[in-house]
C-alpha cells in the first residue's frame, strides 16, 4: 500500500468532506475522489458512505484510520531520523518538560556522558505529555515523561514512583491539615488522573501553575520531588496518600536501533537504580 492514497484518506476521513479534503491537500476533488475508489477497490472494502449531502466512515473506514495516521507518522519519523543520522555532527534529541525530571536529569546526562556511544545531547523542553508525539514523529530520539502517556509505538522503562501532594495557597481552607485524601478534593480514584491533567494544564509551566496556586486559582497534585525542589511563599504542599503515584519513564521509539539512545537509556535506568538502592539503605 502506498503512502499517497493513505494521505488523501485521512484528510478526507478528517474532513469528512471531499472538497475540504481537495483544498487541504492542494489537488481538486476529481482525482481525490477516484484515489479513494481505487484504495477502496485495492481494499475489498468501502471505507466512506457517501450521499448528496454527507461523508462519513464506515467500519472499516473506522479501523483504517488510527492505523494510516500511525503508519504516516511512523513514515515520516524515519525520514525524519534518517536526516538527523546522515549530520555530520550527529546529537541525540531528549524530549523532556521543564521540571518535569525528577530532578534526576543532570545525574542522567553526566552518567551518559561517559558512556562510548554517547552523543552530545540536544534537550527539547515540550509542553505536558507532548514527548510521546514527538518521539514518534521522529523529532526527538528519547524523552522523560511521566505517566499515564501515550504509549503507542514506544518502549519504556520506569525511573522513579514517587507519592504525589497537592499545592495549596497559604490561605486555603485544607492547607491547615497536614494530609489530605482525595475525598478532600471532591475526586473518586477513577477521576484523579483525569483531574491531574485538567488542572496541570492551566499553566505553561511549573511557575505558571504555582502562581495561580498562590492565588487559589488551582490545586494541581503534583510529585513529591516538586515540594522539596520548589518551595515558594503564598503556597504550601501537602501529602495526598491515596492519589495515584507519579511514575517517571525513560521512553523511547520501538523501532529504535540507535546506539545513542541505548546508552542513553542504560544511563537513565543505573541513575534511579542508584537512587532506588540508597533510598532502600
Amino acid at each position: 500500500m502506498e503512502s499517497r492514497p493513505l494521505r488523501y484518506f485521512v484528510a478526507v476521513a478528517e474532513e469528512l468532506n471531499f472538497a475540504r479534503a481537495a483544498e487541504r491537500l492542494g489537488i481538486s476533488p476529481p482525482p481525490l475522489s477516484r484515489a479513494i475508489h481505487r484504495l477502496e477497490a485495492d481494499l475489498g472494502a468501502a471505507l466512506f458512505e457517501r450521499t448528496t449531502h454527507s461523508v462519513a466512515l464506515t467500519p472499516a473506514g473506522e479501523v483504517l484510520l488510527p492505523e494510516a495516521r500511525f503508519a504516516l507518522e511512523a513514515l515520516d519519523a524515519a525520514g525524519q531520523r534518517a536526516r538527523r543520522a546522515a549530520s555530520r555532527e550527529p546529537k541525540l534529541s531528549l524530549a523532556v518538560k521543564a521540571d518535569g525530571d525528577a530532578g534526576l536529569l543532570e545525574t542522567i546526562l553526566a552518567r551518559y556522558a561517559a558512556d562510548p556511544a554517547s552523543v552530545p545531547v540536544s534537550v527539547r523542553l515540550c509542553a505536558w505529555h507532548e514527548q510521546s508525539r514527538l518521539l514518534r514523529r521522529g523529532e526527538a530520539d528519547v524523552g522523560l515523561v511521566y505517566e499515564p502517556y501515550d504509549r503507542t509505538g514506544l518502549d519504556a522503562e520506569s525511573l522513579a514512583v514517587e507519592p504525589r501532594v497537592a499545592a495549596l495557597a497559604a490561605s486555603h481552607p485544607l492547607a491547615a491539615r497536614t494530609g489530605l485524601c482525595l475525598a478532600d478534593l471532591g475526586l473518586r480514584p477513577d477521576e484523579a488522573y483525569r483531574y491531574i491533567d485538567d488542572v496541570r494544564g492551566k499553566g505553561n509551566d511549573l511557575a505558571q501553575l504555582l502562581t495561580l496556586v498562590g492565588l487559589g486559582e488551582a490545586v494541581p497534585l503534583l510529585p513529591v520531588s516538586v515540594a522539596a525542589r520548589y518551595p515558594r511563599p503564598g503556597v504550601v504542599y501537602r501529602p495526598v496518600p491515596d492519589a495515584p503515584p507519579a511514575v517517571l519513564a525513560v521512553a523511547w521509539p520501538q523501532q529504535s536501533r540507535s546506539r545513542a539512545t541505548a546508552a542513553f537509556v542504560r544511563a537513565a535506568v543505573a541513575v534511579a537504580d542508584e537512587l532506588g538502592e540508597r533510598a532502600a539503605g
